[in-house]
């Protein structure tokens, strides 16, 4: 700061030492503030390290154990990656061309399929549809015709439901009297092994038997 000419000496003197005494201060201000932050951020880094200990106190017992890096609240954990399960591969049923003697086989081969399987299917109708692709020829496939001949008549598909196709299917391809039909063979003086093997015998008798219903071992026994 500059002073008028005719400033006495003294004066000049006593503001130039204030100047200075300030300027002196000023300085040591700046130090201190500088020394206060270097202070504030040491403590700081101390608060957050004994906030981490408080958090997980096992680190206390492992000696020269550095500190964890702080979370920072940008990031999140990645998802535990799962295993894939892998579905077995599924065989699609037969063809079916109305037999009485494999129309037990295909519908349990549908049940299976469609239980394993329930995703496939949009809807409960999508199921008939389905199984119906495999009627091919014969009775199975005349069947077919008419239940898309009685569609076209009314507009409206017959069978809703996968129930009322197990329903159908069974009066019209399962075999009529089979309890009856197996009780008479059994009952008949000439059923015997004759030329066929054991297998073949004991697999015929298993179904004679379930389809007659029969179930005391005495009976078994006797019949066998």
């Amino acid at each position: 700061m500059s002073l008028p000419l005719d400033t006495p000496q003294g004066i000049a003197d006593a503001l130039g030492y204030l100047q200075h005494h300030l300027q002196e201060l000023t300085e040591r201000q700046d130090v201190s503030k500088n020394n206060i932050n270097t202070t504030l951020a040491a403590l700081t880094v101390q608060l957050q390290q004994l906030t981490q200990l408080v958090a997980n106190p096992s680190l206390l017992a492992i000696p020269n154990t550095p500190l964890p890096p702080a979370p920072s609240p940008l990031t999140s954990p990645s998802p535990t990656p799962t295993a894939r399960r892998t579905r077995p591969k599924l065989s699609t049923p037969p063809d079916f061309s109305g037999e009485c003697h494999n129309s037990c086989t295909f519908l349990n081969s549908c049940s299976l399929y469609i239980c394993l399987a329930p995703e496939q299917f949009y809807d409960k109708q999508e199921k008939i549809l389905w199984a119906l692709t495999f009627f091919k020829d014969g009775r199975a496939a005349k069947w077919f015709e008419n239940v898309f001949c009685q569609k076209a008549d009314t507009g409206v598909f017959p069978i809703p439901i996968w129930g009322n196709f197990e329903q159908q299917f069974r009066l019209y391809f399962f075999p009529v009297n089979a309890e009856a039909d197996a009780i008479n063979t059994l009952e008949e003086t000439s059923y015997h092994q004759g030329g066929r093997t054991v297998d073949d015998y004991l697999d015929s008798f298993q179904t004679l038997v379930s389809d007659a219903g029969y179930t005391d071992p005495q009976t078994l026994v006797v019949k066998f």
